[in-house]
């Protein structure tokens, strides 16, 4: 006995000794790798490739598009999965802590790596892939860490880092085929991300050397196959189609497998239209395909294209676009293609927006398509609000000269031929419902239950309710046997009957509610001298921005002159005449019409407006440069108007408009011509010449303080009839000095690294040093509240990153150009608030082109961009 205990007690002795993490032991190192392994490094890397196989299972593969060579990591997924992958960051971090002379402490680093990669702890995940690379004398964990370094920085898009990694790699020997395998298929992503097309199936075709899971080379096969289809070589991607069949692919993959196989063999080739044809009723019926039909007649409908017959193919998108699909994206695809359609095919604007309004529904907002179709539709949002204002409006001025007799009927034929109209699209709906074990037996005579009880008739329900509507008015239908029924039942207790005509009361109600009254109607006809000015006000601006929008924008110079010229017929004493008139005159002058009857007009009407100087001076200098000049001459003419020099800066003031008409100093050059005016002409002059301004001014601060110069010549008259505009009396040191301020900038560096291009796509940025980020903790949240009560149609996004060490930057984007984000930064500096966000962090906000955002990416400094922006835009 007392020999077992001696020995027990030499074993738990060595058991001890074997335990310490600081002996390094034959032994303690056996002990520590063994645990080390199966203790934690194992049921961490467990848990990591379960996540990681949730992500790739709740990923919608969209096969309309080519397939990424990597599935994106959803955040969703990371976050649903925060606990395993704390308990797996957790086990990790033991297996170094708790047995530090084991050989699975780098392999653990590299899983931490991994955790801080799925949770996008961008700078903890390359710190952690750095150290196992410089100290693992393991290779192959150095050459995972390498390959998981290259993948992050082609997601950064830090092509420098990624070209070096890549370098570094090709020098490296004996590297294993499964880390092959994930270096070739990482370098068809760099090449993706660069839009690479050969060099991304140059790398894949690789990569399937490698390959050792069946599903994953189906999936590159059928990459490999769509890169090749769409590079024209069909032979090249039936061949890949039919490999991506092999390895029990998903039905879904196997079905466009198979039909786009059929595609690049037969269907594109083939001129027997009636076998293609047949082809894709075969797959319509196929049971097999239910959720796939929308996919098969949009498939059918691209062909149909190609034969050059758009009216079936409009037809065909309209079914797929009603047909049941298990890809929600593929509606949004559906609906662009009719957008593009109707906008290319018959140049409807209006068309070509709603379709783009519905394909937007269907298709995610941070999706690369989503912001394609948003560029596209700002300016058709534009056309369509001015358009339908135009025809309401003209129809309600219309109605409003008419008796009130003649307006009633109106308004009673108009809902009768609306009701006529909703029975009509209620009949269309009424299809036969085989609900019912009689339908088999009415069959025999020709009859269904579908076309006789009333509730199972949508035209009978209609044409129901208009009568209901027109007898009782618009209330519940309710009768006395359901009031006494009622009172009987007891709360929780409804009888199927019951149930069924409440239910159907309910769509009745819901379909007579989209009806409006006649009296709603009247009420909206603009019967008094004010609201017929309020709407010839919207007509006159919807007629003046169609014309702009149809020259500058969609580039329809015909529509924009018949746009313009109603203005000018319709509305002569408009205060855009002297803008009209010019975009006239380019009109005219790109139809090679007569520009000079526009010319000559400007010159007798308007003969001080910039457009009139633009007119006679077509070769005037424009962009940035004729900004900083006029912006020089600007200060000079100022400073002789302050010295009192009037005859020098009218001077200036005249040839700077001369040389540079319209540029953004033009408006307060005009100001100042108007106060030269007022020293040198009489007190009718300086007042035609202000009122002049802000007729046609632009810009608010300017307009505002022409108004102030405007009160004091005035009579006491036209004084109370503005005392509505709420004029306060201005001092005379504030008319004198008030357009300097905005002049007395700093000149540009002439070593600037930063370019102007005011129509490059913009962002927005709020930069912050770490103090004020912990201080203004809710940014993020008031910023998302601001956009959605002040920019809610922009579709604006926020996001945050950190810079250097001293800063962290946010930002909002996208705006399509300088102007866009330069009423973004007015209005962010007037209007936003959030708590913590003191002044002077506000104060340090800017907005910069994309280019520059590059540079300044790269050179880190902030106030040498400051400089520049400041010179440039405030």
């Amino acid at each position: 006995m007392r020999k077992n205990a001696i020995l027990f007690g030499i074993g738990f002795l060595i058991f001890l000794g074997a335990c310490s993490s600081e002996r390094n032991t034959f032994t303690n190192r056996a002990f520590h790798n063994l645990t080390a392994h199966f203790n934690a490094y194992y049921l961490a890397d467990v848990k990591i490739r379960e996540v990681q196989n949730q992500v790739e299972n709740n990923y919608k593969e969209d096969y309309t598009q080519v397939l990424p060579v990597f599935i994106p990591i959803d955040s969703a997924t990371i976050q649903q999965n925060k606990a395993m992958l704390d308990s797996a960051r957790e086990l990790s971090s033991k297996a170094i802590d708790w047995h530090r002379i084991s050989k699975w402490v780098d392999d653990s680093y590299f899983l931490i790596g991994k955790i801080d990669y799925l949770q996008a702890h961008v700078d903890d995940s390359k710190n952690a892939f750095r150290y196992v690379n410089s100290q693992s004398k393991d290779k192959d964990l150095r050459h995972q860490a390498l390959i998981s370094l290259l993948r992050l920085y082609i997601d950064q898009k830090t092509y420098e880092d990624a070209n070096f990694t890549i370098d570094y790699l090709s020098k490296e020997t004996e590297i294993s085929e499964e880390n092959r395998y994930e270096l070739f298929k990482t370098l068809a992503y760099y090449y993706e991300s660069r839009a690479d097309q050969s060099g991304v199936i140059g790398a894949l075709d690789r990569a399937t050397t490698y390959a050792k899971d069946k599903k994953e080379l189906s999936r590159i096969h059928f990459i490999l196959a769509q890169r090749y289809q769409r590079e024209g070589l069909d032979a090249l991607a039936y061949d890949y189609y039919k490999r991506s069949l092999e390895g029990n692919p998903p039905y879904e993959r196997s079905f466009y497998a198979t039909l786009y196989a059929q595609q690049v063999a037969e269907l594109n080739a083939s001129k027997d239209l009636r076998k293609v044809r047949n082809y894709y009723e075969d797959l319509y019926k196929d049971p097999k395909n239910k959720d796939l039909k929308d996919v098969v007649v949009y498939e059918q409908a691209l062909f149909e294209e190609k034969q050059g017959d758009i009216p079936l193919t409009l037809k065909l998108l309209h079914q797929a676009a009603k047909e049941p699909g298990s890809n929600p994206r593929l509606k949004g695809y559906i609906y662009q293609k009719l957008a593009d359609l109707n906008l290319s095919e018959f140049k409807d604007y209006r068309a070509t927006k709603y379709y783009l309004d519905s394909a937007l529904t269907f298709i995610k907002e941070g999706d690369p398509i989503a912001a394609k179709i948003n560029d596209q539709k700002a300016t058709l949002d534009q056309f369509v609000f001015h358009v339908e204002r135009l025809q309401k409006n003209d129809s309600l001025i219309f109605l409003a000269a008419l008796g009130g007799e003649e307006q009633r009927k109106r308004a009673e034929a108009f809902l009768a031929s609306e009701e006529e109209r909703l029975i009509k699209e209620a009949a269309l709906k009424n299809q036969p419902k085989n609900t019912s074990i009689f339908d088999n037996l009415l069959a025999f005579s020709g009859k269904t239950s579908g076309s006789s009880f009333y509730f199972d008739n949508s035209a009978a329900m209609q044409q129901g309710t208009i009568e209901f509507s027109r007898t009782w008015g618009n209330r519940p239908l309710q009768d006395n046997w359901r009031r006494r029924s009622a009172l009987f039942q007891t709360s929780g207790q409804t009888s199927p009957q019951a149930s069924k005509m409440d239910s159907a009361s309910q769509k009745e109600d819901a379909a007579l509610a989209g009806l409006p009254s006649v009296e709603s109607l009247l009420n909206a006809i603009p019967n008094t001298p004010e609201q017929l000015q309020v709407a010839n006000s919207e007509m006159e601006e919807s007629y003046f921005e169609l014309g702009k929008l149809l020259y500058f924008d969609l580039k329809e110079t015909k529509m924009s002159i018949d746009n313009l010229e109603t203005l000018i017929r319709n509305y002569p004493n408009t205060s855009k005449k002297p803008e009209a008139y010019y975009m006239l005159y380019l009109g005219q002058k790109e139809l090679n019409g007569n520009a000079d009857f526009y010319a000559n007009r400007l010159n007798r009407e308007f003969p001080s407006s910039p457009y009139t100087y633009s007119v006679n001076n077509p070769d005037a200098a424009s962009g940035n440069l004729a900004y900083l000049e006029s912006s020089k001459r600007y200060e000079q003419a100022y400073d002789a108007y302050y010295r009192g020099d009037f005859e020098a800066a009218k001077g200036i003031i005249r040839s700077t408009l001369a040389e540079f008409p319209l540029t953004r100093n033009t408006e307060k050059l005009l100001l100042l011509d108007a106060m030269v005016t007022g020293k040198l002409d009489s007190r009718i002059a300086f007042r035609t010449k202000l009122e002049e301004f802000i007729q046609n001014s632009k810009e608010l601060e300017l307009t505002d303080l022409a108004k102030k110069m405007l009160q004091p010549l005035l009579s006491q008259e036209e004084l109370a009839a503005l005392k509505e505009e709420k004029f306060t009396q201005p001092d005379s040191s504030q008319l004198e000095t008030a357009p300097i301020a905005d002049v007395k900038k700093t000149e540009v560096p002439a070593d600037s690294p930063y370019k102007v291009n005011e129509s490059q796509t913009h962002i927005f940025v709020i930069a912050l040093t770490p103090s004020e980020v912990e201080a203004a903790k809710n940014l993020l949240g008031d910023l998302e509240n601001f956009h959605a009560q002040a920019f809610s149609n922009a579709r604006l996004r926020t996001g945050n990153m950190n810079m250097n060490q001293e800063n962290s930057i946010y930002i909002i984007s996208p705006f399509s150009n300088s102007e866009r984000a330069l009423e973004y930064y007015k209005k962010f500096s007037e209007e936003f608030k959030s708590t913590g966000l003191s002044q002077q962090a506000k104060s340090k906000a800017f907005f910069i082109s994309i280019e520059n955002f590059q540079t300044l990416n790269k050179t880190k400094n902030l106030e040498e961009y400051l400089l520049f922006f400041r010179s440039l835009y405030l």
